[in-house]
């Protein structure tokens, strides 16, 4: 898996998803689809417009990655986890015919997650990239709007080491006759470009860049606030299918403020700013690369507390220099708990730590898991401090595994 051993487990290429697709008789074929990449916000666009669909009245499969705790986080039918029993089913039933594909974990995964949806009967999948777009096995589906949240540096040494050439991956999920709509290219004119002539070379329909556009203000359940971004994404994108006949009545107004404002119990979506404690008020991002903890620490440096406590860690293939060097920024109000996430592919809290100080970090305590930063913090803490569990997706994970 590629969440714990990293670049060994990812595999490029479509021919084994192809193959598995073939097998299963095509089963994305059999419901509409609605396709999410981008570097950040993802989970957060996939899920707002799975809500807004289900509050429309229609039934909705939603494929997202990686899970917290339980794999079957990543299959959802109307906020539904797929079962236990049918996860094993499908690796008895199937296990003969793809074995010998030596398909990866993600690749698997999709499979199991197309043919769950098809059985379910869904009416619309909202299904997230995993890495990329353009050989992601994803990228099968032809659906009724792509989205392209944000692109800024992750995974370079998959996607390219300039944001121009992540951003041509990006585009690779684009289809022919299709609408595109892009969250946000942040200035950078390059990155706009690349959208641009992909779309004129593909024979994209439509492509619109949602961060050109005014759209009304709008209240949404997650309040983080680069969540302002990824909303005006969804808004651009409801706005695209509902000039689709098929959803230009079904998305009302009314089934767009409902979604909204219901998107973590609709979805299960959990991690995006969300608040876990009170008194001292606990909060918990996942916030990885660069890109996403400069909003986190944005954020965090017009928190109202008398002490801003960091619990962080972060996995080895992410700029920690760059984050550390971010949390500059607060360093006057803060002190960081370091620790490291339950993964191989940890970055050790000793080396994060002595990155911490060499940017003049106040480093309290550096322990090993999270279960001892937390008690640390807590144990530190008056009611009137504030409280944070970031740096990686699979820390917040060992935060709701051993912690919540």
């Amino acid at each position: 898996m590629f969440s714990s051993i990293g670049a060994g487990a990812y595999k490029e290429g479509l021919s084994t998803t192809r193959a598995l697709d073939a097998h299963f008789g095509h089963p994305h074929r059999r419901y509409r689809t609605i396709h999410v990449a981008g570097t950040n916000g993802k989970g957060s666009v996939s899920s707002m417009l799975a809500a807004i669909l289900q509050s429309a009245g229609l039934k909705v499969g939603l494929y997202t990655s990686p899970h917290f705790v339980d794999f079957r986080e990543r299959i959802r039918v109307n906020g539904e986890m797929i079962s236990e029993q049918r996860v094993i089913d499908f690796v008895e039933q199937e296990r003969a015919f793809f074995e010998p594909l030596y398909p990866s974990f993600f690749e698997l995964t999709t499979a199991l997650a197309f043919q769950y949806f098809a059985e379910q009967q869904v009416d619309v999948a909202v299904v997230e990239v995993g890495l990329g777009g353009r050989l992601d096995c994803t990228n099968i589906i032809t659906p009724d709007v792509s989205v392209i949240t944000n692109i800024s540096f992750d995974h370079q040494q998959f996607l390219g080491d300039t944001l121009a050439k992540i951003a041509a991956e990006k585009a690779g999920i684009m289809k022919a006759g299709g609408s595109v709509v892009v969250g946000e290219t942040n200035g950078h004119a390059d990155v706009r470009e690349v959208f641009v002539q992909t779309a004129a070379s593909v024979g994209v329909a439509r492509l619109r860049f949602a961060d050109e556009e005014t759209f009304p203000t709008a209240e949404c359940e997650l309040k983080g606030d680069y969540q302002r971004a990824n909303l005006r994404t969804v808004q651009c994108a409801v706005d695209e299918l509902c000039k689709q006949p098929y959803y230009s009545k079904r998305l009302t107004d009314e089934a767009v403020r409902e979604g909204l404002m219901q998107v973590c119990e609709l979805t299960g979506l959990r991690g995006r700013w969300q608040q876990v404690g009170e008194r001292p008020a606990m909060f918990c991002d996942v916030g990885h690369n660069a890109a996403g903890i400069a909003y986190v620490v944005e954020q965090l440096s017009r928190q109202e507390a008398r002490v801003l406590r960091v619990i962080f860690g972060m996995v080895d293939d992410k700029d920690f220099e760059e984050a550390v060097t971010l949390y500059e920024r607060v360093r006057d109000r803060a002190v960081f708990y370091i620790t490291q996430p339950s993964t191989k592919r940890a970055l050790s809290a000793q080396r994060l730590a002595e990155a911490a100080r060499a940017h003049g970090l106040l480093v309290e305590v550096c322990v090993g898991s999270i279960q001892e930063a937390v008690e640390a913090a807590m144990k530190d803490a008056s009611p009137d401090d504030f409280v944070l569990v970031s740096g990686s997706c699979y820390l917040v994970a060992d935060y709701f595994s051993t912690c919540a």
